[in-house]
């Protein structure tokens, strides 16, 4: 048999019954986009944390009462300091302000402009922002997210905090961060730490935490067990616990879904199957005018195959696009937010395109395989029974 008869009948079977495969692409696009949405934005939010825990301290010092972070005393700073291998200590001041009993909530985070390690993993957010503006104490630089909760509370140059004495503390806002660059830090609010310390009520002899600078990475996990042996009520967090924690979250979720999708495709294939395996009698006759004229049964199962193998691959690069163009353009409405949540401020999350091939490959095999077995089984029974018991 000669390729362009081969191709022929290859092109008919594709283009000639097009009604017989509509059902099947619609239903295999439709999983197909699923699954690479999931993996689009599992991506890209990983994407977005690791770049985010590249500026992170290498060990944070926290004091814990009762399961409740509480401030800790500066005196703590000079017996880590003392610790063989620390570099450095710097206090945090940072906590949420909520609005109100059941209202928002604002990250606010202090920043120490005379210390320089205090500010330097916020300094391409904070750019050029004037000095002598935060001396004075009554300035602010906004997330996005932020400055659109304020403006619907008609706050649009200032926002009036309630101390923990109960006075107001009135923050001029100086600065918004663009959406485009900074989506972490959407609900956030950087301050002055004088200010920081008048909102939440925290002595000049205190600190939310401090953070470690540890040169040594081997070293980091012996520096912290010695840190915990202080002080009973001592808690630290390393950025490898920070970054486990995240990746725990998402695997989460991607594996829930990642089990969804494996139950809707043994369902579908199960359905492809049962389709198969009862043949319908003009494909029967078919199969069997072909083993008459000759054809054997290589030649069946490499036209199935290929038809099979067409309709899979057109399928999985229309869904893969369409999941493409669903988060990346669109910006993924609803699926989003089940992997961010949505408890606080309405946030806009842009997701910086990633394409992991590897996953996209297994994707690919994952779906293809047990589709292309699903057709192929039942063609085999057919092709090796008796021509004239097929065309019956």
């Amino acid at each position: 048999m000669g390729n362009r008869t081969f191709a022929y009948f290859l092109a008919l079977s594709l283009f000639g019954e097009k009604g017989r495969h509509i059902s099947t692409v619609l239903l295999s696009i439709l999983i197909v986009f699923l699954l690479s949405s999931v993996l689009f934005i599992s991506s890209s939010l990983h994407s977005v944390i690791e770049n985010a825990l590249r500026e992170e301290p290498d060990l944070v010092v926290q004091r814990v009462e009762a399961g409740r972070l509480v401030n800790l005393p500066l005196k703590w700073e000079e017996e880590i300091l003392s610790i063989r291998g620390v570099s450095k200590v710097t206090p945090r001041i940072w906590g949420r302000y909520f609005t109100g009993v059941k209202g928002k909530s604002f990250l606010v985070i202090a920043v120490d402009f005379l210390d320089e390690n205090s500010h330097k993993t916020l300094e391409k957010l904070i750019g050029e922002t004037e000095l002598k503006t935060f001396l004075d104490g009554r300035h602010m630089i906004v997330g996005y997210a932020v400055m659109e909760w304020m403006k619907s509370h008609f706050y649009k140059e200032y926002y009036n905090f309630i101390g923990r004495d109960g006075e107001i503390k009135k923050m001029k806002i100086s600065k918004v961060l663009p959406k485009e660059d900074n989506a972490l830090f959407a609900d956030t609010i950087i301050m002055g730490i004088e200010s920081a310390r008048e909102i939440f009520g925290i002595s000049e002899d205190e600190a939310t935490d401090l953070i470690l600078d540890i040169p040594n990475d081997a070293e980091r996990d012996f520096i912290a067990d010695k840190i915990s042996s202080l002080h009973y009520d001592i808690r630290t967090i390393s950025k490898k616990e920070s970054r486990a924690a995240y990746d725990r979250m998402f695997n989460f979720k991607g594996g829930f879904f990642l089990s969804l999708f494996c139950v809707v495709l043994l369902a579908f294939v199960l359905i492809l199957y049962q389709r198969y395996s009862q043949v319908y009698s003009r494909e029967k006759r078919q199969i069997g005018i072909f083993r008459a004229l000759g054809w054997s049964m290589g030649d069946v199962l490499k036209l199935k195959f290929l038809e099979t193998l067409s309709v899979v691959t057109g399928s999985y690069i229309i869904g893969v696009s369409i999941a493409y163009i669903y988060v990346y353009i669109l910006g993924a409405p609803l699926l989003k937010n089940i992997f961010m949540g949505n408890g606080n401020l309405d946030m806009e999350l842009i997701l910086p395109p990633v394409l992991d091939f590897s996953a996209l490959s297994s994707i690919f095999l994952l779906y293809a395989l047990p589709f292309i077995a699903a057709v192929l089984i039942p063609v085999w029974r057919i092709s090796v029974s008796d021509p004239k018991e097929a065309m019956l």
